[in-house]
């Protein structure tokens, strides 16, 4: 097939262009075709580790239900060693603890609750976590531990709760003043219709505190 000579320069052109950047065209290409499949890649392990996840959180809330805390503690343990990057494994915290504590073993209801402090990646799930441990360390004696714990700031929701538990730790620390402080600041966040403030009153009425 014959070129002119226009056709020709041109092609000239085009064979001194691929010479030089051909490589570098490439290069690009494969980094996008592989970032590309990677992506894909990950959306389609991201969305298979979930879907084994939430079978493993299914079987767990199945052995809580029956009351059944060797299988809770081995459903638990599979989640967190395998999916404890998914959504699934913060819940998988919270249950776990709850059918540990049912079932009277309030040391094992730690480990899996302080998990959920230092790995939840939703700030209510953790704030939750850090109440139920506080709780713990409460029953434990371990006041200045579970006041530490409390003492990061919480989500707007769990503020209130996070000064009634203070006021419960003061109060068994014997130092009324800071726990009727703890109280007020409880009720300041509650709205009237919060089942939590009516306790909250009580506390405070017991050690004297009146009305915010």
């Amino acid at each position: 097939m014959a070129y002119d000579l226009e056709e020709q320069e041109q092609l000239e052109n085009l064979k001194a262009f691929w010479h030089k950047y051909g490589n570098f065209i490439l290069t690009v290409v494969l980094v996008v075709a592989l970032s590309w499949a990677g992506w894909r890649g990950w959306q389609w392990y991201q969305t298979n580790q979930s879907a084994q996840a939430s079978q493993a959180y299914d079987q767990l809330r199945e052995a809580a239900g029956a009351k059944d805390v060797g299988k809770v503690r081995e459903a638990a343990g599979r989640i967190f060693a395998d999916y404890g990057g998914t959504a699934w494994a913060q819940m998988a915290a919270l249950v776990a603890a709850d059918a540990y504590v049912e079932a009277g073993d309030a040391k094992a209801a730690k480990v899996p609750l302080q998990w959920a402090v230092e790995n939840a990646r939703d700030p209510a799930f953790r704030d939750q976590a850090r109440l139920g441990l506080a709780a713990i360390l409460l029953d434990e004696k371990a006041y200045d531990e579970a006041l530490k714990l409390l003492a990061a700031p919480a989500e707007k929701s769990y503020a209130a709760a996070f000064a009634d538990r203070r006021g419960d730790l003061l109060v068994a620390q014997g130092k009324p003043a800071e726990a009727r402080a703890a109280y007020q600041e409880a009720l300041g966040l509650l709205g009237n219709d919060s089942a939590l403030r009516r306790l909250v009153q009580i506390k405070l009425d017991a050690i004297g505190g009146g009305s915010a």
